[in-house]
């Protein structure tokens, strides 16, 4: 009799063993298919078809039931911002916020918008409007005390938004030049409070995604290098214009989050780490939480729906700047604001 070849073997045990598994397999096979003969014995506990059958079906009923729960529960509107708010806020919270805002309106042509005080008279939110995007501020206290910030301007004409910066009290730093790094004409002033302004006229042809926004956060980091993954994980960020040096350290970086950016970069010399307070619009705060919390971050303030109309939450990244989260649930009732 013709002795079969080994696959031809193992193809009739696997077909004999499957048809009838109380039956034992033939003692004279090839050694190399009685080895792979092992591998046979769990495949005759597989599931009958009929559970298959039911399995699939159950498990099709609960993703539908999931999707639609899902759906219901986070539907948000397109528009998850409010009006006239397209930027990332720096959110000042400083010793004396009338002077503050005093100072926002005479040295970058601020227009007041929103004033609400608390009952000792000191500002609890206030919004000054600068070129087409939004500073906020308030009176620190000892939840949220004062904190040293840095933030960019763009503007049409920085020699003369300089000037009227220092005209308003800010404290010289440099004079727009044409020899910055970015190529931008490029100035530093201090306000009176020991906040940072870069104030620049766009030289460069790159813009956000809503054009240049005047007002954009500036982060000075310790390893701003670990700051990127975070923000790209928490908030589905996307990261422009990257600049290193040899060494890996992030010379600038611009962060685009849901349509308005920040800037950051790693704090060296003079210039030491800052941890900001920033308020920002996204199209879920919920879900941003949790991605910031899973990514790191430390939740200060779980969702919550606020009373002037939106759903809110505070986290606090790995670098320690606060971010006040926010999505815009429709037009906001006569009340104030809290934070």
């Amino acid at each position: 009799m013709t002795k079969r070849p080994p696959a031809e073997q193992l193809d009739l045990a696997i077909s004999t063993l499957l048809a009838r598994p109380q039956q034992r397999p033939a003692s004279r096979r090839n050694p190399n298919v009685a080895k792979l003969l092992t591998l046979v014995g769990p495949l005759r506990e597989l599931p009958h078809p009929e559970f298959k059958v039911r399995l699939k079906t159950d498990l099709q009923r609960r993703i539908a039931m999931n999707q639609a729960s899902s759906s219901a529960r986070t539907a948000k509107p397109l528009k998850f911002r409010r009006e006239n708010f397209p930027n990332i806020a720096p959110y000042f919270l400083v010793n004396n916020a009338p002077k503050f805002i005093n100072f926002l309106v005479g040295a970058f042509s601020g227009a007041e918008r929103v004033r609400v005080p608390r009952a000792d008279g000191s500002i609890m939110h206030a919004e000054v409007a600068i070129g087409n995007s939004v500073i906020e501020l308030g009176d620190a206290n000892e939840q949220y005390p004062q904190r040293i910030m840095t933030t960019h301007l763009y503007v049409t004409d920085a020699d003369a938004t300089y000037a009227t910066a220092l005209a308003a009290g800010a404290t010289p730093v440099y004079a727009p030049t044409d020899d910055h790094p970015s190529g931008d004409h490029w100035g530093e002033a201090k306000d009176p409070f020991g906040n940072t302004w870069y104030i620049a006229t766009r030289r460069s042809r790159v813009a956000g995604p809503e054009g240049f926004l005047t007002v954009q956060p500036y982060l000075h980091l310790r390893d701003a290098h670990n700051m990127i993954p975070f923000i790209e994980a928490a908030f589905g960020a996307h990261t422009t214009g990257l600049h290193k040096s040899p060494d890996g350290k992030v010379l600038h970086a611009t962060i685009e989050i849901a349509g308005a950016t920040i800037e950051i970069d790693e704090a060296r010399g003079e210039v030491q780490p800052t941890q900001s307070y920033l308020h920002i619009y996204v199209p879920d705060t919920d879900v941003v939480y949790a991605q910031a919390i899973a990514s790191g971050a430390k939740g200060d303030k779980p969702p919550y729906t606020a009373p002037y109309g939106d759903r809110a939450a505070t986290i606090t990244d790995p670098c320690g700047n606060t971010w006040f989260l926010a999505t815009y649930l429709g037009p906001e009732p006569n009340s104030p604001r809290s934070r």
